[in-house]
């Protein structure tokens, strides 16, 4: 974005003798007398006529043939008699500045920026202004405000320039030790034909879009290497032999699971598993019996009580869970399920509830976090788009199939997803809003 010049007619033409008149003192008299360094007086506001102190002045502005056919919301007069810095803010209208003597250099970011300038609370009386000094930003308060440079543009204006702000963009304007310049504000196009009874489903499309851009946005923080890594690590097993290993290892456990009667039938799925599917398996059970840490290893593959596993796992699993639950990277089975394509992520899932029902059923239950459950039910998004209808019944039919209680596993996939989406919300109240809450309390209450 740049100031554009206007060469001729001039921009902006005093009438000196009305001035005088009117004010009975020179301009730099006024504002020498001015309490403060900047100081602004309305020429014109369809808002707030009263507030109006120069309308006198109207007559003798040369207004931009652009802005003849908009409805102009007001005309402004800023003067300064020192060199001043305002606050870095933006305004509800679209907005043209016109320097006419002195020099001004504008700092803007556009709005998708604002989470980065960290907005006062919405139901503050600066709510469109930003909480950073970011002359001197204190980076451990305001961690986001580092982005902040990489988000900004500058501007240099002088005499005769303008410069077009749009509505909601951020900007700091500083002046030079004599500056005069007049603004025009008007609304934009969507806030002039927006009906105040649509106001409140608006807000809510407007914070559903935010926090669904902010899930996405969780979710991407991983790193997009994420996959060929756990490949690499798996190759790297293959390469060692700990992968035929580990497969030994699980047809064991399959052998001593409460489904050894249906034998060689159910063990099949696991010899027909690639390397790969078969070593997330492998790390799958793994992550269960090492997380929940169970006294008595035998309750997690013989217990056919949902209530008595619900007790034992619960209870173990408060005192060994340590994970971050929003935060992909901290989560061991949600950094898992996010790296599979929907075919691999199947059949694990399948074998998993053929071979290991109990331990699937503690991995869904207690220790699949938000973050987890938003990973997990986006794979089935996915998985369900490239199956077919009859596949997609039947490996529901036996996932769900594999809990005593499948409602509990249902409830337990949707109560994290919408813990997970309540986290994205409180972030975007947060950055867009200032607003701050506590999410633990707030899901429990």
């Amino acid at each position: 974005m740049r100031g554009f010049r206007y060469h001729s007619p001039p921009l902006l033409v005093f009438a000196s003798s009305v001035w005088q008149m009117q004010k009975g003192m020179s301009l730099r008299r006024l504002m020498h007398k001015s309490r403060t360094l900047c100081f602004l007086v309305p020429i014109m506001n369809t808002e707030d006529q009263e507030r109006v102190q120069l309308e006198i002045l109207r007559e003798d502005i040369q207004m931009p043939a652009f802005l003849e056919t908009k409805e102009l919301a007001s005309i402004n007069l800023w003067m300064n008699s020192a060199l001043s810095r305002s606050s870095t803010h933006y305004d509800p209208h679209h907005n043209v500045l016109c320097i006419v003597a002195g020099c001004k250099q504008v700092v803007l970011w556009p709005s998708s920026a604002s989470p980065s300038l960290y907005p006062m609370p919405i139901y503050g009386e600066a709510s469109n202004h930003s909480s950073v000094a970011l002359e001197n930003p204190d980076f451990s308060l305001y961690p986001r405000a580092e982005c902040s440079i990489k988000y900004s543009q500058k501007v240099i204006l002088h005499a005769g320039d303008a410069l077009f702000i749009p509505e909601g963009w951020f900007h700091q304007v500083d002046s030079s030790d004599l500056t005069i310049a007049v603004n025009f504000w008007w609304r934009s196009n969507i806030m002039s034909g927006m009906l105040e009874h649509m106001d409140g489903y608006y807000l809510r499309r407007i914070l559903r879009r935010l926090t669904d851009k902010e899930m996405n946005h969780i979710l991407q923080k991983a790193s997009s290497s994420g996959m060929e890594k756990q490949k690499m690590h798996t190759h790297k097993l293959l390469s060692n032999g700990e992968a035929d290993h580990n497969h030994r290892d699980l047809v064991q456990a399959c052998e001593q699971n409460d489904l050894q009667e249906k034998g060689q039938q159910q063990r099949v799925s696991l010899h027909v598993l690639e390397p790969y599917a078969l070593q997330v398996l492998h790390e799958l059970v793994s992550l269960v019996h090492d997380r929940v840490n169970l006294i008595d290893q035998s309750q997690l593959v013989e217990s056919t009580s949902a209530n008595d596993s619900a007790v034992n796992m619960k209870g173990q699993y408060d005192k060994t869970a340590t994970t971050n639950l929003f935060v992909l990277e901290d989560d061991p089975v949600a950094k898992i399920l996010w790296t599979l394509d929907p075919y691999t992520i199947q059949n694990v899932l399948l074998a998993m509830a053929h071979n290991f029902p109990r331990t699937l059923e503690a991995l869904i239950l207690h220790l699949l976090s938000p973050v987890g459950a938003e990973v997990l039910t986006r794979k089935f998004d996915e998985m369900d788009q490239q199956i077919t209808e009859e596949n997609r019944n039947k490996f529901y039919e036996v996932f769900y199939g594999a809990f005593d209680d499948q409602f509990a596993a249902m409830d337990a996939i949707l109560n994290g997803k919408e813990s997970f989406a309540l986290k994205a919300f409180h972030n975007v109240l947060d950055k867009y809003l200032g607003v701050t809450f506590d999410v633990r309390k707030l899901s429990t209450g």
